[in-house]
């Protein structure tokens, strides 16, 4: 009787000890590694976001960070699937599973992270929502669009933000409600409504691909914040950390000063937080479920924070966007990533 006690005390014991793994152990994880690839759900038609070149690559930064989270899992940023989607669109291929990740500049709100079921990772983009107009119109201030006829996405944090502004202003709007985001751009653009209003960021997209940039003009005023980040499924923690380390790991990249063209170097660094990031120093990569190398992997083929920003939407590129509030925390911005350790 007493060895059957110890026994199962010891069996007790040892399920105590495994059942938290096996709870938190998520299913995402081994149907993405089953298949072989991430299905990451993506705008389709956002310049510097997500959109296919001439050639038909994905290019920008939402695009970069369904990369980053391939190159985590699988070391190869190319096994990733891109499925655009509207913003009415976006949310239910997430819920019903037809995506593994949702990075659609898409904002974090309280309502999406409960009684949708979503759980957004770290910010990829801090954002405000914005009025772009007719350069022709002299309109220097959104105040003076009282009665205008607004350009807008439905289904969109954008359009409540409108609805509220203008509420809030006593001014009198006309929505033109239209759901794919490039045949918004081109009713804006054929003069169809007086205004168009978006993110800060989708608005410098759209004017870039303008016939005639030049005449178009975005308006000073932000009138909310539009925190944009990823977004998985509630119900499976390993999943979420990996697509918020994913992302955190460009930003701690570039605090660290490890870029895609100098990781192999950093590799032999003596820095112990630098050996800890790349997998030098082992740890990080086995609390995740993944190869110790996710982070150099990630540097290595998709590059830092600082790349992809400059790279997809920055100053030298035609939308032309500074850091502002994505700069890193040590340069005035926002972007802050905890230890990797």
């Amino acid at each position: 009787m007493k060895k059957f006690c110890t026994s199962s005390i010891v069996v007790l014991i040892m399920l105590m000890i495994t059942l938290p793994s096996l709870l938190w152990a998520g299913e995402t994880l081994d149907s993405v590694l089953k298949k072989g690839f991430v299905t990451v759900g993506v705008n389709g038609s956002l310049f510097g976001f997500g959109q296919p070149d001439e050639k038909g690559v994905w290019r920008g930064l939402d695009v970069d960070t369904g990369r980053a989270v391939a190159a985590a899992v699988f070391g190869d940023a190319s096994k990733v699937k891109f499925i655009p989607l509207t913003a009415v669109q976006r949310f239910t291929a997430l819920q019903s599973g037809e995506i593994d990740l949702l990075c659609r500049n898409a904002t974090r709100t309280l309502s999406r992270d409960t009684a949708m079921g979503l759980n957004f990772v770290s910010v990829n983009y801090y954002d405000g929502q914005g009025f772009m107009v007719p350069k022709k119109l002299g309109i220097k201030s959104a105040k003076e669009l009282d009665g205008a006829t607004i350009c807008v996405l439905p289904g969109t944090t954008t359009e409540q933000n409108v609805a509220d502004f203008f509420r809030s202003h006593g001014m009198k709007w006309k929505p033109v409600v239209i759901e794919q985001t490039a045949q918004l751009s081109k009713a804006f653009f054929s003069g169809r409504c007086d205004c168009l209003t978006s993110d800060a960021s989708q608005l410098a997209g759209a004017r870039a691909v303008a016939p005639n940039p030049a005449d178009y003009v975005i308006l000073p005023d932000i009138i909310s914040k539009e925190p944009l980040a990823p977004a998985v499924r509630h119900g499976d923690d390993q999943w979420r950390d990996i697509v918020d380390y994913a992302v955190l790991a460009m930003i701690d990249a570039e605090e660290l000063g490890i870029t895609s063209k100098n990781v192999d170097e950093m590799l032999k660094s003596k820095n112990p937080k630098v050996q800890r990031f790349l997998g030098v120093t082992k740890g990080n990569g086995k609390a995740l479920g993944l190869d110790e190398k996710f982070a150099y992997n990630i540097i290595k083929q998709v590059g830092n924070y600082g790349e992809v920003f400059e790279r997809n939407v920055g100053v030298n590129t035609p939308l032309g966007l500074k850091r502002g509030l994505n700069a890193l925390w040590t340069k005035g911005g926002l972007m802050y990533s905890p230890p990797f350790k």
